[in-house]
């Protein structure tokens, strides 16, 4: 099912109750690419189970939900990276209590072409090649070719992750800045010396296979002799892969009504299960504690 397909179907409790003078709860959830289909699922099967509330979920990249939850254009911001000092600046002045949630863990995985004959690279050499100091795939062990680059836009929340915990300086000028993570798998899939960075749960299906025609590299961390791959869901929860981040749900003060509900029921070991089925992690006890304050009946 697509992304609009699943909009639309979003939108039927709510078109169907104007039709009969019902009065529909709705939430409007903007934000991360690496989110949206996840929060489409989960919204999905929220709504199955609760006909009076309609949920819709559009993506745009992180910094494009915080923009909307700033600008009070939606209920919730679905984000994949933390609140900027200047955004939470912005809020302050605005008068709005940023509230996080997270519901979810991910794993950034870093994917080449299926053809190409690289299985593991170390962050160093990820470092190395992202801000352009490694340009031909020869110097990690590759043939003879120039890297392609592909990565998210600025207002992504991976593209400040990767720079901020991966980088930890400039891209390279070089780089193609796509506008969504499909783009950049549909980029890798014809580019035979492409390398490309995404969420974890956007390539792999609920049987653990792959998507076709791109190669999960393992990745040696810092302080590690060997490499390891985030297929391996213990690699995840032991913390051997190091390249892990939560996902975020930000609000405008303490959750309540439906906000608070559909919160609650991503958090819930059905919707956590959910979570697990499309390809990334339930969140553990650290941050579940975190989110108690929350979410605590008053």
């Amino acid at each position: 099912m697509d992304k609009m397909r699943r909009l639309w179907l979003s939108l039927i409790p709510l078109l169907f109750a104007s039709c009969f003078g019902r009065e529909v709860e709705t939430l409007v959830i903007r934000g991360s690419d690496t989110e949206v289909n996840l929060v489409l699922q989960l919204a999905e099967n929220y709504m199955d189970t609760h006909s009076g509330v309609s949920i819709a979920v559009t993506g745009g990249g992180s910094g494009t939900g915080i923009a909307a939850l700033l600008n009070k254009k939606t209920d919730i911001a679905n984000s994949s990276r933390s609140f900027k000092d200047s955004e939470l600046q912005l809020a302050a002045e605005r008068k709005l209590e940023v509230v996080p949630i997270i519901f979810a863990l991910d794993a950034l995985s870093f994917i080449v072409n299926e053809n190409l004959p690289i299985e593991q690279l170390s962050i160093e050499q990820l470092r190395g090649i992202y801000t352009g100091e490694i340009s031909n795939w020869s110097e990690v062990g590759g043939p003879d070719q120039t890297i392609s680059l592909y990565g998210r836009q600025s207002n992504s929340g991976t593209f400040t992750f990767i720079q901020t915990h991966i980088l930890k300086g400039n891209y390279s000028p070089d780089m193609k800045q796509m506008n969504g993570t499909a783009q950049i798998i549909e980029g890798i899939k014809r580019d035979k010396a492409g390398i490309g960075y995404v969420g974890i749960g956007y390539i792999v299906n609920s049987e653990g296979q792959v998507t076709e025609g791109i190669k999960v590299l393992c990745i040696q961390g810092e302080g590690q002799s060997w490499a390891v791959s985030p297929l391996e869901p213990a690699n995840i929860t032991n913390g051997s892969y190091q390249i892990v981040r939560p996902l975020y749900q930000y609000l405008d003060g303490a959750p309540e009504g439906i906000r608070k509900a559909f919160l609650q029921y991503e958090l819930s070991p059905e919707g956590q299960k959910i979570i697990s089925e499309n390809g990334y992690y339930a969140i553990n006890d650290t941050y579940r504690k975190k989110n108690e304050k929350y979410l605590e009946s008053k």
